[in-house]
Protein backbone atom coordinates (compact mmCIF):
# COMPACT_ATOMS: atom_id res chain seq x y z
CA UNK A 1 0.00 0.00 0.00
CA UNK A 2 2.56 2.59 0.52
CA UNK A 3 4.34 1.69 -2.43
CA UNK A 4 0.87 2.62 -3.80
CA UNK A 5 0.45 5.95 -2.37
CA UNK A 6 4.09 6.77 -3.41
CA UNK A 7 3.39 5.78 -7.20
CA UNK A 8 0.36 8.05 -7.13
CA UNK A 9 2.31 10.64 -5.47
CA UNK A 10 4.95 10.90 -8.24
CA UNK A 11 2.34 10.22 -10.71
CA UNK A 12 0.17 13.97 -9.35
CA UNK A 13 3.83 15.26 -9.37
CA UNK A 14 5.18 14.85 -12.74
CA UNK A 15 1.71 15.72 -14.12
CA UNK A 16 1.97 18.86 -12.29
CA UNK A 17 4.99 19.45 -13.42
CA UNK A 18 4.23 18.28 -16.46
CA UNK A 19 1.00 21.08 -16.79
CA UNK A 20 3.54 23.92 -15.74
CA UNK A 21 6.23 23.07 -18.35
CA UNK A 22 6.48 25.36 -21.13
CA UNK A 23 4.34 23.34 -24.28
CA UNK A 24 4.13 25.86 -26.96
CA UNK A 25 7.60 28.17 -27.28
CA UNK A 26 9.42 30.16 -29.68
CA UNK A 27 12.63 29.11 -30.62
CA UNK A 28 15.34 32.01 -31.53
CA UNK A 29 18.76 31.53 -32.74
CA UNK A 30 21.02 31.92 -35.73
CA UNK A 31 19.05 30.20 -38.07
CA UNK A 32 15.90 31.94 -37.30
CA UNK A 33 12.54 31.63 -35.72
CA UNK A 34 10.02 29.00 -34.96
CA UNK A 35 7.08 28.06 -33.14
CA UNK A 36 7.81 24.60 -31.36
CA UNK A 37 4.67 22.67 -29.87
CA UNK A 38 5.13 19.80 -27.31
CA UNK A 39 8.66 19.30 -28.95
CA UNK A 40 7.72 19.21 -32.29
CA UNK A 41 8.47 22.31 -35.01
CA UNK A 42 5.35 23.71 -35.90
CA UNK A 43 4.35 25.54 -38.75
CA UNK A 44 1.03 27.52 -38.25
CA UNK A 45 -1.67 26.60 -41.62
CA UNK A 46 -4.43 28.39 -40.07
CA UNK A 47 -7.60 29.64 -41.09
CA UNK A 48 -9.79 32.77 -39.84
CA UNK A 49 -12.86 30.82 -38.59
CA UNK A 50 -16.52 31.87 -37.21
CA UNK A 51 -20.20 30.65 -37.81
CA UNK A 52 -22.81 33.53 -39.39
CA UNK A 53 -26.09 32.15 -40.70
CA UNK A 54 -27.17 34.30 -44.38
CA UNK A 55 -29.38 36.66 -42.30
CA UNK A 56 -27.40 36.63 -39.12
CA UNK A 57 -24.80 40.08 -38.37
CA UNK A 58 -22.22 39.94 -35.79
CA UNK A 59 -22.61 40.42 -32.50
CA UNK A 60 -26.51 39.92 -32.72
CA UNK A 61 -26.09 36.40 -33.60
CA UNK A 62 -23.73 34.20 -31.31
CA UNK A 63 -23.10 30.55 -32.56
CA UNK A 64 -21.62 29.69 -28.95
CA UNK A 65 -24.81 30.59 -27.38
CA UNK A 66 -26.74 27.93 -29.65
CA UNK A 67 -27.60 24.60 -28.03
CA UNK A 68 -24.86 22.15 -27.90
CA UNK A 69 -26.53 19.67 -30.69
CA UNK A 70 -26.64 22.46 -32.42
CA UNK A 71 -22.99 23.61 -32.15
CA UNK A 72 -21.40 19.87 -32.55
CA UNK A 73 -22.95 19.43 -36.07
CA UNK A 74 -21.79 22.81 -37.23
CA UNK A 75 -18.09 21.84 -35.99
CA UNK A 76 -18.33 18.58 -37.32
CA UNK A 77 -19.21 19.69 -40.08
CA UNK A 78 -16.78 22.90 -40.63
CA UNK A 79 -13.50 21.11 -38.70
CA UNK A 80 -14.25 17.96 -41.18
CA UNK A 81 -13.42 20.54 -44.30
CA UNK A 82 -11.08 22.44 -42.52
CA UNK A 83 -8.75 19.04 -41.41
CA UNK A 84 -8.99 17.41 -44.85
CA UNK A 85 -7.36 20.70 -46.07
CA UNK A 86 -4.63 20.56 -43.80
CA UNK A 87 -5.61 23.12 -41.44
CA UNK A 88 -3.71 22.46 -37.91
CA UNK A 89 -4.88 26.27 -36.33
CA UNK A 90 -8.04 28.62 -35.70
CA UNK A 91 -8.39 31.93 -35.33
CA UNK A 92 -11.21 32.25 -32.80
CA UNK A 93 -12.37 35.16 -30.58
CA UNK A 94 -13.39 35.64 -27.03
CA UNK A 95 -16.80 33.88 -26.47
CA UNK A 96 -16.13 30.73 -27.58
CA UNK A 97 -16.21 28.01 -24.36
CA UNK A 98 -13.03 26.00 -23.39
CA UNK A 99 -14.70 22.86 -23.80
CA UNK A 100 -14.97 23.31 -27.60
CA UNK A 101 -11.66 24.45 -27.81
CA UNK A 102 -10.74 20.99 -26.53
CA UNK A 103 -13.66 19.38 -28.90
CA UNK A 104 -12.25 20.69 -31.91
CA UNK A 105 -8.61 19.76 -31.17
CA UNK A 106 -8.95 16.54 -29.29
CA UNK A 107 -11.25 15.02 -32.31
CA UNK A 108 -10.00 17.06 -35.54
CA UNK A 109 -6.37 17.72 -34.19
CA UNK A 110 -6.74 21.45 -34.82
CA UNK A 111 -5.42 24.01 -32.28
CA UNK A 112 -6.75 27.47 -31.67
CA UNK A 113 -5.34 30.75 -31.41
CA UNK A 114 -7.60 32.89 -28.88
CA UNK A 115 -8.19 36.34 -29.59
CA UNK A 116 -9.40 39.36 -27.65
CA UNK A 117 -10.09 42.33 -29.22
CA UNK A 118 -9.19 44.59 -27.01
CA UNK A 119 -11.16 47.66 -27.34
CA UNK A 120 -11.26 47.85 -31.61
CA UNK A 121 -14.25 48.06 -31.65
CA UNK A 122 -15.16 50.16 -28.28
CA UNK A 123 -16.21 49.12 -25.08
CA UNK A 124 -18.56 49.67 -22.54
CA UNK A 125 -17.00 51.44 -19.13
CA UNK A 126 -18.18 49.89 -15.74
CA UNK A 127 -20.49 52.32 -15.33
CA UNK A 128 -22.10 51.69 -18.23
CA UNK A 129 -20.96 54.42 -20.46
CA UNK A 130 -20.23 53.64 -24.17
CA UNK A 131 -16.83 54.75 -25.67
CA UNK A 132 -17.57 53.67 -29.22
CA UNK A 133 -13.66 55.17 -30.04
CA UNK A 134 -11.47 53.42 -27.23
CA UNK A 135 -9.25 55.74 -25.37
CA UNK A 136 -6.20 53.92 -24.43
CA UNK A 137 -4.55 56.72 -21.67
CA UNK A 138 -7.86 56.68 -19.63
CA UNK A 139 -7.33 54.81 -16.54
CA UNK A 140 -10.80 53.28 -16.81
CA UNK A 141 -9.82 51.49 -19.79
CA UNK A 142 -6.94 50.41 -18.66
CA UNK A 143 -8.46 48.55 -15.57
CA UNK A 144 -11.15 47.06 -17.65
CA UNK A 145 -8.75 45.83 -20.57
CA UNK A 146 -6.63 44.73 -17.96
CA UNK A 147 -9.71 42.91 -16.21
CA UNK A 148 -10.69 40.91 -19.23
CA UNK A 149 -7.68 39.65 -20.39
CA UNK A 150 -6.91 38.31 -16.91
CA UNK A 151 -9.96 36.94 -16.61
CA UNK A 152 -9.48 35.31 -20.08
CA UNK A 153 -6.28 33.70 -19.15
CA UNK A 154 -7.94 32.19 -15.59
CA UNK A 155 -10.77 30.70 -17.62
CA UNK A 156 -8.39 28.97 -20.43
CA UNK A 157 -5.38 28.22 -18.67
CA UNK A 158 -4.55 24.50 -19.63
CA UNK A 159 -6.73 24.03 -21.95
CA UNK A 160 -6.16 20.90 -24.40
CA UNK A 161 -6.23 22.57 -27.99
CA UNK A 162 -5.10 26.26 -27.07
CA UNK A 163 -2.18 27.48 -29.34
CA UNK A 164 -1.79 31.38 -28.02
CA UNK A 165 -3.32 33.96 -26.89
CA UNK A 166 -3.94 37.48 -29.20
CA UNK A 167 -4.42 40.86 -28.61
CA UNK A 168 -5.92 42.91 -30.73
CA UNK A 169 -7.39 43.22 -34.49
CA UNK A 170 -5.57 45.67 -36.24
CA UNK A 171 -6.67 48.28 -33.28
CA UNK A 172 -3.39 51.04 -35.05
CA UNK A 173 -6.71 51.75 -37.81
CA UNK A 174 -8.83 52.34 -34.92
CA UNK A 175 -6.69 55.69 -34.05
CA UNK A 176 -7.87 56.47 -38.16
CA UNK A 177 -11.31 54.91 -38.72
CA UNK A 178 -13.78 55.75 -36.95
CA UNK A 179 -16.28 52.72 -37.29
CA UNK A 180 -15.95 49.02 -37.57
CA UNK A 181 -16.19 48.71 -41.77
CA UNK A 182 -13.17 47.98 -43.59
CA UNK A 183 -11.65 51.34 -45.21
CA UNK A 184 -8.67 52.31 -47.05
CA UNK A 185 -5.75 50.94 -45.74
CA UNK A 186 -3.77 54.10 -44.10
CA UNK A 187 -0.33 54.44 -45.59
CA UNK A 188 1.52 56.63 -42.89
CA UNK A 189 0.89 57.47 -39.69
CA UNK A 190 -0.86 60.76 -40.21
CA UNK A 191 -2.46 61.75 -36.49
CA UNK A 192 -0.38 62.42 -33.55
CA UNK A 193 1.32 58.82 -32.00
CA UNK A 194 0.40 59.82 -28.71
CA UNK A 195 -2.65 58.02 -28.98
CA UNK A 196 -0.63 54.57 -30.22
CA UNK A 197 1.93 55.29 -27.83
CA UNK A 198 -0.29 54.54 -25.24
CA UNK A 199 -2.19 51.79 -27.16
CA UNK A 200 0.56 50.29 -27.31
CA UNK A 201 1.75 50.36 -23.94
CA UNK A 202 -1.43 49.01 -22.52
CA UNK A 203 -0.54 45.92 -25.36
CA UNK A 204 2.60 44.89 -23.22
CA UNK A 205 1.04 45.78 -19.82
CA UNK A 206 -1.18 43.22 -20.55
CA UNK A 207 1.11 40.98 -22.22
CA UNK A 208 3.09 40.77 -18.42
CA UNK A 209 -0.16 40.51 -16.52
CA UNK A 210 -1.19 37.49 -18.53
CA UNK A 211 2.19 35.91 -18.43
CA UNK A 212 2.48 36.04 -14.67
CA UNK A 213 -0.46 33.63 -14.96
CA UNK A 214 0.27 31.56 -17.70
CA UNK A 215 3.88 30.38 -18.99
CA UNK A 216 2.64 27.70 -20.86
CA UNK A 217 1.58 29.47 -24.19
CA UNK A 218 2.99 32.82 -26.00
CA UNK A 219 1.07 36.10 -26.42
CA UNK A 220 0.87 37.77 -29.64
CA UNK A 221 -0.09 41.08 -30.55
CA UNK A 222 -2.15 41.84 -34.05
CA UNK A 223 -1.46 44.83 -35.81
CA UNK A 224 -2.97 46.66 -39.30
CA UNK A 225 0.42 45.60 -41.75
CA UNK A 226 3.62 47.49 -40.39
CA UNK A 227 2.42 50.77 -39.03
CA UNK A 228 4.04 52.60 -35.57
CA UNK A 229 7.02 49.66 -35.76
CA UNK A 230 9.21 51.97 -34.03
CA UNK A 231 6.68 52.59 -30.99
CA UNK A 232 5.73 48.82 -30.72
CA UNK A 233 9.67 48.12 -30.17
CA UNK A 234 9.91 50.61 -27.89
CA UNK A 235 6.51 50.16 -26.10
CA UNK A 236 5.87 45.88 -26.46
CA UNK A 237 8.96 44.34 -25.55
CA UNK A 238 7.47 41.41 -23.82
CA UNK A 239 4.84 40.53 -26.47
CA UNK A 240 6.29 37.14 -27.92
CA UNK A 241 4.83 37.38 -31.59
CA UNK A 242 4.34 40.56 -33.97
CA UNK A 243 1.10 39.31 -35.66
CA UNK A 244 -0.05 41.42 -38.35
CA UNK A 245 -3.07 41.71 -41.24
CA UNK A 246 -1.60 42.39 -44.07
CA UNK A 247 -3.15 43.05 -47.84
CA UNK A 248 -1.03 43.71 -50.28
CA UNK A 249 -1.62 41.48 -52.74
CA UNK A 250 0.57 38.92 -55.03
CA UNK A 251 3.75 39.82 -52.06
CA UNK A 252 3.92 40.40 -48.58
CA UNK A 253 7.24 42.44 -49.89
CA UNK A 254 9.27 43.57 -47.18
CA UNK A 255 7.83 42.43 -44.37
CA UNK A 256 9.29 39.58 -43.20
CA UNK A 257 12.68 41.17 -42.87
CA UNK A 258 11.56 44.64 -41.65
CA UNK A 259 10.11 42.58 -38.89
CA UNK A 260 13.15 40.80 -37.88
CA UNK A 261 15.63 43.79 -38.47
CA UNK A 262 13.59 46.67 -36.22
CA UNK A 263 11.71 43.91 -33.90
CA UNK A 264 13.50 40.88 -33.87
CA UNK A 265 10.39 39.05 -32.90
CA UNK A 266 8.11 35.93 -35.62
CA UNK A 267 6.38 37.37 -37.61
CA UNK A 268 2.76 35.59 -37.84
CA UNK A 269 -0.09 36.67 -40.57
CA UNK A 270 -3.19 36.91 -38.37
CA UNK A 271 -5.26 38.08 -41.97
CA UNK A 272 -4.49 37.85 -45.22
CA UNK A 273 -5.86 37.07 -48.38
CA UNK A 274 -8.12 37.52 -51.64
CA UNK A 275 -11.72 38.30 -52.18
CA UNK A 276 -13.23 36.08 -54.35
CA UNK A 277 -15.12 38.48 -57.02
CA UNK A 278 -13.93 40.92 -60.00
CA UNK A 279 -15.14 44.31 -59.29
CA UNK A 280 -14.17 45.46 -62.97
CA UNK A 281 -15.97 42.09 -64.52
CA UNK A 282 -18.73 42.45 -61.56
CA UNK A 283 -18.46 38.35 -61.48
CA UNK A 284 -16.91 35.62 -58.97
CA UNK A 285 -13.25 34.69 -60.04
CA UNK A 286 -11.90 31.82 -58.20
CA UNK A 287 -8.95 31.51 -60.01
CA UNK A 288 -8.26 35.03 -59.23
CA UNK A 289 -8.32 34.59 -55.52
CA UNK A 290 -6.71 31.05 -55.65
CA UNK A 291 -3.70 32.63 -57.16
CA UNK A 292 -3.30 35.15 -54.71
CA UNK A 293 -3.27 32.94 -51.59
CA UNK A 294 -1.14 30.77 -52.94
CA UNK A 295 1.48 33.38 -53.49
CA UNK A 296 1.11 34.20 -50.34
CA UNK A 297 1.48 30.75 -48.58
CA UNK A 298 4.62 29.97 -50.89
CA UNK A 299 6.59 33.35 -49.01
CA UNK A 300 5.27 32.23 -45.63
CA UNK A 301 7.26 28.41 -46.07
CA UNK A 302 9.95 30.35 -47.82
CA UNK A 303 10.58 32.73 -45.15
CA UNK A 304 10.17 29.83 -42.58
CA UNK A 305 13.14 28.80 -39.84
CA UNK A 306 16.64 27.36 -41.33
CA UNK A 307 15.91 28.35 -45.32
CA UNK A 308 18.34 31.09 -45.61
CA UNK A 309 15.81 33.97 -46.32
CA UNK A 310 14.51 36.17 -43.12
CA UNK A 311 13.91 32.96 -41.06
CA UNK A 312 11.11 34.68 -38.81
CA UNK A 313 7.64 33.34 -40.38
CA UNK A 314 5.67 31.36 -38.33
CA UNK A 315 2.94 30.41 -40.42
CA UNK A 316 -0.54 32.46 -41.02
CA UNK A 317 -4.16 32.26 -40.62
CA UNK A 318 -5.74 32.61 -44.16
CA UNK A 319 -9.20 35.14 -44.49
CA UNK A 320 -11.41 33.60 -44.30
CA UNK A 321 -12.73 29.96 -44.54
CA UNK A 322 -16.62 31.05 -45.47
CA UNK A 323 -18.22 34.43 -47.27
CA UNK A 324 -19.39 37.01 -44.66
CA UNK A 325 -22.60 38.24 -45.86
CA UNK A 326 -23.20 40.77 -43.01
CA UNK A 327 -19.94 42.67 -44.07
CA UNK A 328 -20.85 45.32 -45.78
CA UNK A 329 -23.09 47.46 -44.13
CA UNK A 330 -23.29 45.49 -41.00
CA UNK A 331 -26.89 45.48 -40.36
CA UNK A 332 -28.75 45.95 -43.72
CA UNK A 333 -29.16 43.84 -46.82
CA UNK A 334 -27.87 40.39 -44.50
CA UNK A 335 -29.86 38.34 -47.09
CA UNK A 336 -27.76 39.42 -49.64
CA UNK A 337 -24.28 38.55 -51.13
CA UNK A 338 -23.36 42.48 -51.77
CA UNK A 339 -20.86 42.85 -54.24
CA UNK A 340 -20.02 46.50 -53.29
CA UNK A 341 -16.76 47.14 -53.22
CA UNK A 342 -16.06 49.47 -49.96
CA UNK A 343 -12.48 49.97 -50.10
CA UNK A 344 -9.60 50.04 -52.77
CA UNK A 345 -5.83 48.19 -52.85
CA UNK A 346 -3.49 48.46 -55.68
CA UNK A 347 -1.62 45.52 -54.73
CA UNK A 348 -4.64 43.43 -56.42
CA UNK A 349 -3.89 43.77 -60.13
CA UNK A 350 -6.58 41.40 -61.51
CA UNK A 351 -9.36 44.29 -60.88
CA UNK A 352 -7.78 47.36 -59.67
CA UNK A 353 -8.64 50.47 -61.39
CA UNK A 354 -7.18 53.87 -60.18
CA UNK A 355 -9.70 55.82 -58.37
CA UNK A 356 -11.87 52.89 -58.05
CA UNK A 357 -12.55 50.25 -55.15
CA UNK A 358 -12.23 46.74 -55.89
CA UNK A 359 -11.88 44.98 -52.11
CA UNK A 360 -15.11 43.28 -51.73
CA UNK A 361 -15.56 42.20 -48.03
CA UNK A 362 -17.98 39.76 -48.77
CA UNK A 363 -16.48 37.28 -50.91
CA UNK A 364 -13.24 36.70 -48.43
CA UNK A 365 -14.59 33.20 -47.92
CA UNK A 366 -12.67 30.10 -49.30
CA UNK A 367 -15.60 28.57 -49.39
CA UNK A 368 -19.21 29.90 -50.65
CA UNK A 369 -21.95 29.94 -47.74
CA UNK A 370 -25.24 27.91 -48.73
CA UNK A 371 -28.90 28.70 -47.27
CA UNK A 372 -29.66 28.24 -43.99
CA UNK A 373 -32.59 25.17 -42.84
CA UNK A 374 -34.62 25.11 -40.76
CA UNK A 375 -32.46 24.22 -37.95
CA UNK A 376 -30.42 27.26 -38.29
CA UNK A 377 -27.43 24.73 -40.34
CA UNK A 378 -25.69 25.60 -43.80
CA UNK A 379 -23.90 23.61 -46.41
CA UNK A 380 -20.15 25.34 -47.56
CA UNK A 381 -19.61 24.71 -51.27
CA UNK A 382 -15.53 25.09 -51.43
CA UNK A 383 -14.20 27.39 -54.07
CA UNK A 384 -11.00 26.47 -55.88
CA UNK A 385 -9.11 28.51 -53.44
CA UNK A 386 -10.07 25.50 -51.09
CA UNK A 387 -8.15 22.70 -53.05
CA UNK A 388 -5.31 24.92 -53.91
CA UNK A 389 -4.93 24.91 -50.30
CA UNK A 390 -5.18 21.80 -49.59
CA UNK A 391 -2.02 21.35 -51.52
CA UNK A 392 -0.48 24.18 -50.02
CA UNK A 393 -0.19 22.59 -46.78
CA UNK A 394 1.03 19.02 -48.10
CA UNK A 395 4.48 20.47 -47.71
CA UNK A 396 5.88 20.83 -44.29
CA UNK A 397 8.36 23.68 -44.74
CA UNK A 398 10.31 22.18 -41.67
CA UNK A 399 10.89 18.11 -43.14
CA UNK A 400 14.24 17.13 -43.47
CA UNK A 401 15.62 18.25 -46.90
CA UNK A 402 13.55 21.34 -47.35
CA UNK A 403 14.94 24.01 -49.62
CA UNK A 404 13.83 26.97 -51.44
CA UNK A 405 14.49 25.03 -54.13
CA UNK A 406 11.86 22.29 -53.09
CA UNK A 407 9.39 24.81 -51.78
CA UNK A 408 9.27 26.50 -55.16
CA UNK A 409 9.07 23.42 -57.09
CA UNK A 410 5.85 22.50 -54.60
CA UNK A 411 4.24 25.23 -55.53
CA UNK A 412 4.95 25.36 -58.76
CA UNK A 413 3.27 21.61 -59.06
CA UNK A 414 0.17 23.25 -57.83
CA UNK A 415 -2.39 23.51 -60.87
CA UNK A 416 -4.98 26.76 -60.08
CA UNK A 417 -7.07 25.50 -62.63
CA UNK A 418 -7.52 22.16 -61.91
CA UNK A 419 -8.30 23.73 -58.18
CA UNK A 420 -11.06 25.48 -60.61
CA UNK A 421 -12.33 22.46 -61.86
CA UNK A 422 -13.00 20.52 -58.61
CA UNK A 423 -14.89 23.69 -57.37
CA UNK A 424 -16.95 23.49 -60.18
CA UNK A 425 -17.96 19.96 -59.36
CA UNK A 426 -18.49 20.22 -56.17
CA UNK A 427 -21.38 22.63 -56.64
Amino acid sequence: MKHLFLSLFLLLFISSASAQKRQVAIVNDDKGMKLVVNGEDFMINGMNWDYFPIGTTNPAYNFWNQPDDFIKAALDHEMSLLKNMGVNAIRQYVGVKPRWVRYIYEKYGIYTMLNHTFGRYGLTLPDGTWMGNTAYADRRVRELLLSEVKAMVEEFKGTPGLLMYMLGNENNYGLFWEGAETEDIPVEERKSTIRATAMYQLFNEATVAMKEMDTSIPVAMCNGDLLFLEIIKEECPDVDIFGTNVYRGISFGDAFQRVKEELNKPILFAEFGADAFNAVDNEEDQLSQASYNTANWREIYENAYGLGKAGNSIGGFTFQFSDGWWKHGQTSNLDVHDNNASWANGGYQQDYVEGENNMNEEWFGICAKGPTNPRGWYRLYPRAAYYALQEVHRFTPYAPGTTIETIQAHFSGIDLMDAVLKARGAE
